[in-house]
């Protein structure tokens, strides 16, 4: 499929972060063909190939353990007659997922991630926005928002944490009085939060409690400081 991709259309820093894939490096590049081919301008965001129309964000591409996914920012507002997307998390209201194992895969599956594609394009132009639900009686801080529109990528994450977590970390980040502190606390934590973890969450893989902390990390390097 590599073949099929002119340089003309293909962004030098994606260039160099699928050149050095160790997992997913095929399945990455299908994807990516298909995607070009609909006329996207791929993009080098949040350390990802993401495409754009008209500078909006349509698609990205990521690597999972489990997986390659061509992932769509407002896939819940688009059509699924195969019922091939999924959400990220049990929580996520707009972002929507297709993922794959292997190349074959992709190209069983070429017309419709094209036409699924192009129903994205098509969602962007209309202008509409997802409606997001409020998610529990606890306030959204306007710097967490700031965040998401600053980052989809974080803003996909943390609706994929559990609500247990989300709470946790909007009562975290709305018990400060100050909007800088807010926003500190919000970047503090950012990394854990892209990592899938909750506040109280082990990172260090050795607490005897697991999944939450029981403080043995302070014998080693924090992860998060």
């Amino acid at each position: 499929m590599q073949n099929n991709i002119t340089m003309a259309n293909t962004n030098p820093n994606v260039d160099d972060y699928l050149a050095n894939l160790d997992q997913w490096q095929a399945e990455h590049n299908a994807f990516r063909a298909i995607v070009l081919d609909c006329q996207l301008t791929e993009e080098w965001k949040w350390k990802q190939p993401c495409y754009t129309f008209d500078g909006a964000n349509v698609a990205i591409l990521s690597g999972f353990k489990d997986g390659c996914a061509l992932s769509f920012f407002k896939g819940s507002l688009m059509q699924d007659p195969e019922g091939i997307m999924v959400a990220p998390g049990e929580n996520t209201q707009a972002s929507r997922l297709i993922k794959v194992t292997s190349v074959a895969q992709i190209e069983a599956l070429r017309p419709t991630l094209m036409a699924y594609i192009h129903n994205a394009i098509e969602v962007e132009k209309s202008g509409v926005k997802v409606a997001y639900k409020d998610k529990s009686e606890y306030d959204m801080p306007e710097e967490l928002l700031a965040a998401f529109e600053e980052n989809p990528m974080f803003q996909i994450a943390f609706e994929a944490l559990t609500p247990g977590r989300q709470k946790g970390y909007l009562l975290h980040f709305g018990g400060a009085k100050q909007s800088k502190s807010r926003t500190n606390r919000i970047e503090k934590f950012t990394p854990r939060i892209l990592d899938g973890f909750g506040m109280q969450d082990c990172v260090c893989n050795h607490s005897k409690r697991m999944p939450r902390c029981d403080g043995s990390h302070k014998a080693f390097k924090k992860p998060y400081a």
